[in-house]
């Protein structure tokens, strides 16, 4: 190896931008024969110059952009600021200044990935995203080249580690969402405004980027349908278990004769499914290839150290291109415009949780509801008497959407039901 040095700016020296550095610190001399050259960190992108940092750097420490953008000498901007504003603009410019770009945000690359990917394409330059979705899981590159002889006909996981710790707590320890959520922003795994997490919206972002590279055309954040773990209730986790099942917040998107199916939603999965045992702040993707079979990819989704190995080795592919001359060689992957199936059209299993009068013949009457909306029941439970209402449990067959829409409508205007505590899909 010659002393050819790669000089990389970072925007951004919070938790990830000092595990990069760390990483560097660190393992630079064994990266180094890896490319053939030296990456060099000659800039950060920092708010508070004067912040005092826990960490080793003999770099440039700039709150001006401008002087990383117009620095010839640096040749990869690496963004981990998160956020969409002025993130976008920042890469944007990177980009079209024709400097290769590393982002592990998940918002800019979701909702801007075509102006993105055009803006790398007219430049002839690398975009690297390897950590927006799964932190230090690889799935991006694996979609993008490994699986790339596949039809990919469908990716599931569990992509938020917020809601999967708290579910596990739920599960194990037989806790309630409020006091589950309390405990993981105690712990730093929830925000103060859990919404992005619990909502499901932040699985929506990453569900967005995995649909669009699986099934080779754009899939929109607006494209996902999204329910979160907010309804979840204790009693609904034991009835799951009870049933043989564990709830999950699971990211699903599939493709079928109806189009392009992206959801995120609970579910009710087998405990027997390799996504049951992930538990905890772990995430997993599971992947179906028409060659490959099925396959799963598992590990740390956050972090400080996981999201900056995924950062790194983007840093390390970009470097390797520029020295063999072939960055831009995979940029966008969407090459069809394939319609989405609308969420009516689709079909499961359904664990329905109401409560209903104590008395002769209700059960008829629903049973007799759901009939009439083509929904028929595999199980009906009934265990137990809540405000002096029994409440019941009913599993049907594979329904669509639509019908099970219907029935409940009918369902919830019957005089005998006092309350549809819970609806959740089951994923078989």
């Amino acid at each position: 190896m010659d002393d050819k040095i790669i000089n990389v700016a970072l925007l951004g020296f919070g938790t990830v931008g000092s595990g990069v550095v760390k990483i560097l610190n660190s393992n630079g001399d064994k990266i180094a024969p890896k490319i053939g050259a030296a990456l060099n960190v000659k800039t950060v992108l920092v708010r508070n110059p004067q912040k005092v940092r826990d960490i080793e750097f003999s770099g440039n420490i700039t709150t001006d952009y401008e002087q990383i953008i117009n620095d010839p000498e640096i040749d990869i901007i690496v963004e981990v600021m998160g956020g969409e504003n002025p993130t976008k603009d920042y890469i944007l410019r990177a980009l079209r200044a024709g400097k290769h770009v590393v982002t592990a945000n998940k918002d800019v690359v979701a909702k801007y990935g075509k102006e993105l990917f055009e803006a790398a394409e007219e430049s002839n330059v690398d975009l690297m995203f390897e950590a927006s979705v799964g932190g230090g899981i690889p799935i991006i590159r694996p979609l993008k080249q490994c699986l790339a002889a596949n039809e990919i006909s469908e990716v599931m996981g569990i992509v938020n580690g917020t809601t999967n710790y708290m579910l596990t707590k739920m599960t194990n320890e037989k806790m309630d969402f409020a006091d589950v959520l309390a405990e993981a922003q105690a712990k730093g795994y929830a925000e103060a405004d859990p919404t992005a997490d619990v909502g499901g919206f932040d699985a929506a972002r990453k569900l967005a980027i995995l649909s669009s590279i699986a099934f080779g055309t754009r899939v929109a954040l607006d494209d996902v349908y999204v329910e979160g773990i907010t309804k979840i209730s204790k009693q609904d986790i034991e009835y799951a278990t009870e049933l043989g099942y564990v709830i999950k917040l699971l990211a699903i998107g599939r493709e079928d004769e109806n189009g392009i199916d992206v959801r995120v939603h609970p579910a009710f999965i087998p405990s027997d499914h390799p996504l049951a045992t992930v538990n905890d702040v772990f995430n997993a993707i599971y992947v179906r290839g028409n060659a490959v079979g099925e396959t799963m990819f598992y590990g740390r989704g956050a972090g400080q150290m996981p999201t900056a190995s995924a950062i790194t080795a983007d840093i390390i592919d970009v470097a390797r291109n520029m020295m063999h001359n072939v960055n831009g060689r995979i940029l966008c992957t969407c090459f069809d415009e394939k319609k989405l199936c609308n969420i009516k059209q689709t079909k499961s299993p359904y664990y329905i949780r109401i409560l209903v009068d104590d008395k002769p013949g209700v059960l008829a009457a629903i049973a007799g509801a759901f009939g009439a909306q083509q929904v028929s029941l595999n199980s009906v439970i009934q265990k137990r008497k809540v405000n002096n209402c029994a409440e019941i449990v009913l599993i049907t067959y594979y329904v669509s959407e639509a019908n099970i829409r219907l029935a409940i409508d009918t369902i919830k205007g019957m005089s005998v039901v006092n309350e549809v505590k819970n609806i959740i899909r089951v994923v078989s």
